[in-house]
């Protein structure tokens, strides 16, 4: 079973890199199952990036055990089991620091019509190799043996980088068409590029990604927006026309330009716009300043219009782009906070440039930063990435005021609590000021304080005390 093509040299540094890397507790699982007559080995993902050297703190394994089996083995070992996915063959658990899945040789297909892929298991470790998604994800190590087995030449593709399938593409996406989406995920995430024959595939096939559920499709998509390399694998889904099914306002931002309509591509501003928010993270993949990055301009496909002289304008493109925003990420069935936050910095992302060159009254200011809220930062983030031109001195202008309005927020904020922006007085101050009750007129007393407080800044209770009595008698009647 092992790979004929490796020297013993070879073999032998690759046992002692994949025996350094993985945990000693796979060993001690690998004796349980050697004990009971079963085999096991770790597999996948873990080997794979133990052979690049990168972190990985899942433990796949596979098993000639049938699940019920698989129970009985880590009964009293494993100090957590869970079995959320007994049906499909895997049975999770945690032992000290470790979770550690392990699933019954399987293989798994689709049929036409159906969201839900109909298990089968297998008897052999290369039957459970051959159906996996791709060749790099083939590898297997035998536990306790410490075999390294390569059945399908996944070790030269780490090595050149590509992307194949251990068998046909056709045949391994109509196992399971999401693994034309793990493609461009891995080239995101690893930097790899996809094997012709494989892209010639997902080109032919790239509909049926329709039948995968969009909660499966959503989880690609978010690994792949937070990879190390987005563009490279947006760039997948775009060519092999898998973006058409899954975000399709992506590759309608590919506008043509003629010779008499001269303007930015869209498309390609909008992965620069990416790249440059990406370069201003500080903490590790920001999920909604990416997407909102990627999707700022996807409102400008239907407000785009031809003016006099040549010039195109895409009139209030950010209020349909926030709405196409929120409807995509509905029904990709993101979650409600993700979708909120991503759809109101597409709505903003225009607004700093009413600022000119610092026209901006304080209570301008104040409501640039009321209306972020809790988003100020990354709308920061996302308005300086949003500067693609080329042209050196406007770029440096841009940033300079940009600088400007910043320095302006944070002495309001240091004056004024900007991050809790809020007026002189309270509800129930306003109640006793007018001598009413809670309710409706209380609501509209505080929303009229809320603009004074806007517009001058903290002016003190007894200033607002005054301004709301005289507001009172010609809004709400009272004498």
């Amino acid at each position: 079973m092992p790979n004929d093509d490796l020297t013993q040299e070879q073999r032998a540094a690759i046992t002692e890199l994949l025996h350094r890397a993985v945990p000693p507790v796979a060993d001690e699982l690998g004796r349980r199952f050697a004990a009971a007559g079963h085999a096991l080995a770790l597999v996948g993902g873990p080997v794979r990036d133990a052979l690049l050297r990168r972190e990985n703190n899942d433990l796949d394994f596979t098993t000639d055990a049938p699940p019920a089996r698989i129970l009985e083995i880590i009964e009293g070992w494993a100090d957590a089991v869970w079995t959320i996915g007994i049906e499909f063959g895997t049975v999770g658990l945690r032992k000290g620091g470790h979770q550690l899945e392990v699933t019954t040789y399987r293989s798994e297909s689709y049929d036409p019509k159906s969201r839900k892929p109909e298990v089968f298991y297998g008897n052999s470790l290369e039957e459970d190799l051959r159906r996996r998604d791709f060749a790099v994800n083939a590898m297997a190590y035998t536990l306790p043996g410490h075999v390294f087995v390569d059945l399908f030449g996944g070790l030269t593709d780490l090595q050149s980088r590509v992307m194949r399938t251990p068998g046909l593409p056709a045949d391994s996406f109509g196992d399971d068409p999401l693994r034309m989406l793990r493609a461009a995920r891995f080239t995101s995430q690893l930097g790899f590029t996809v094997d012709p024959s494989v892209v010639d595939a997902m080109k032919d096939m790239a509909g049926r990604i329709e039948i995968v559920s969009a909660e499966r499709i959503r989880d690609e998509l978010s690994k792949l927006i937070c990879g190390a390399f987005p563009r490279e694998g947006l760039a997948v889904l775009v060519d092999t026309g898998l973006a058409a099914h899954v975000l399709p306002e992506l590759p309608m931002l590919q506008l043509e330009i003629d010779e008499h309509h001269r303007h930015k591509d869209v498309y390609d501003h909008s992965l620069i716009v990416l790249e440059q928010a990406i370069e201003q993270e500080e903490a590790g993949p920001d999920l909604v300043l990416r997407l909102a990055a990627l999707l700022h301009d996807i409102g400008k496909p239907k407000t785009r219009s031809f003016e006099a002289g040549g010039r195109v304008s895409f009139h209030h493109h950010e209020v349909i782009g926030a709405k196409m925003t929120k409807a995509r990420l509905t029904a990709l069935r993101y979650p409600k906070e993700i979708i909120t936050d991503v759809s109101r910095l597409v709505e903003l992302h225009l607004r700093f440039h009413g600022y000119g060159t610092g026209e901006w009254t304080d209570s301008a200011v104040r409501r640039y930063v009321r209306d972020a809220g809790p988003l100020l930062t990354r709308l920061h983030k996302l308005t300086r990435a949003d500067c693609t031109t080329r042209n050196k001195r406007k770029a440096e202008l841009l940033s300079r005021t940009y600088d400007d309005l910043e320095a302006r927020i944070e002495r309001l904020a240091a004056e004024e609590e900007l991050a809790a922006i809020r007026p002189d007085l309270d509800g129930n101050e306003i109640g006793e000021i007018l001598g009413i009750p809670p309710g409706p007129m209380i609501g509209k007393a505080h929303k009229f304080l809320m603009e004074v407080r806007l517009d001058q800044g903290p002016i003190g209770k007894e200033a607002a005390a005054a301004l709301l009595r005289d507001w009172a008698r010609t809004n709400l009647n009272l004498a």
